[in-house]
């Protein structure tokens, strides 16, 4: 049992000590959340709790502990000695209750309740999340939360049943699974052409608008740091967003050159390929731990997402590049434009440049 908040704080700053004095878990959460993120303020951020609350969280955690676990520095928190026997024992009691949280989740056999997958913003919005309609069409007791982030999710703590992302994880404990290749090329909206023209040469991209999308899993500032290093990004970049949904409508209203996945004109983006300008080839990665596959809900998501990804049904996923062009000869799966029904129409005349029919 959890003591009473002392009267005239908030109850978001009550003692964090049980009854018998045994530490609160959450106290000890956030504790471990300071050291992970190195710093009171960012562990705030991460938890959406106010810098105050934290502080005091963490003082009253050391004073029923009866010794400091943090030093404060100019650039960040350092752990004492005891701090960081607390933080080894903290992460075991954690590893314990994601345990105990998994057994419980495995012990339910029907595909029922949450599933929490982490990916990609641009994946996540233009590729998965039109298709979770026919996954929830059919299993109508599952709840998918789908959190859109460019930054590797930890799966090991359960911040994600599911991750698919472009960076490898390196956790020995997790399942890691090569989905297949997200290639890149760069794309411009046909006013954008109309207006500064198609580069055909090194010196003629150099002249060129862009719009780049800047985030922990993209290469975009490597573009013009490799193949444009003399250029100012003033004056060079119209735009930059970490956003990549914000990116496709830039590059699709005429703002400047961008770097797009090659199916991007197959989903209904009113943009055409530039075919001078470097290409870029990621690897797209399914993240989970080995426990959670044994989750029926979880596991059944996993499926869906490798199918989703199959190379198979899906050729622009394949390790090889295919052009833009090539997509309508190879793909013969239903029209992609149909999952984006009465939110993007199919522009004609890059419908017939790409030899693609309005079905």
């Amino acid at each position: 049992m959890r003591t009473l908040p002392t009267r005239g704080e908030p109850p978001e700053d009550h003692d964090a000590i049980t009854a018998d004095g045994i530490p609160d878990w959450d106290g000890v959460r956030m504790f471990l959340e300071v050291v992970r993120h190195g710093s009171l303020r960012s562990a705030a951020d991460r938890m959406s709790v106010s810098f105050g609350a934290l502080r005091r969280r963490i003082v009253r955690l050391e004073e029923q502990l009866k010794t400091p676990l943090i030093t404060r520095h100019i650039n960040g928190v350092r752990l004492t000695p005891e701090g960081q026997r607390i933080f080894d024992a903290g992460c075991r009691m954690e590893t314990a209750a994601f345990d105990l949280v998994r057994a419980r989740d495995a012990a339910t056999p029907d595909v029922s309740g949450e599933v929490k997958i982490a990916v990609t913003e641009g994946t996540g919005t233009f590729w998965l999340a039109p298709r979770l309609v026919e996954l929830q069409r059919t299993y109508p007791k599952l709840l998918v939360n789908l959190k859109c982030l460019m930054s590797p999710a930890d799966v090991s703590s359960l911040e994600a049943d599911v991750a698919v992302q472009l960076i490898r994880p390196n956790s020995p404990d997790l399942k890691v699974v090569r989905l297949g290749f997200l290639h890149t090329m760069p794309f411009a909206a046909q006013s954008y052409i109309t207006t500064y023209g198609t580069p055909t040469n090194f010196e003629e991209l150099k002249r060129q608008r862009f719009v780049l999308h800047v985030a922990d899993q993209t290469q975009a500032k490597a573009i013009i740091a490799q193949y444009a290093p003399d250029q100012p990004w003033i004056g060079t970049v119209a735009l930059q967003t970490n956003v990549a949904s914000a990116h496709l409508w830039a590059v699709s209203k005429g703002a400047g050159i961008g770097w797009l996945p090659t199916y991007t004109h197959f989903i209904g983006g009113r943009v055409v390929p530039i075919e001078f300008g470097p290409r870029f080839c990621f690897e797209i990665w399914l993240t989970y731990h080995p426990d959670v596959a044994r989750i029926a809900r979880v596991r059944r998501v996993i499926d869906w997402v490798r199918e989703s990804f199959d190379a198979q049904k899906f050729p622009w996923f394949g390790k090889q590049f295919i052009h833009p062009r090539d997509l309508p000869k190879v793909y013969r799966g239903e029209p992609l434009i149909n999952m984006f029904e009465g939110f993007a129409h199919a522009d004609s005349e890059i419908d017939q440049a790409f030899g693609r029919s309005n079905r």
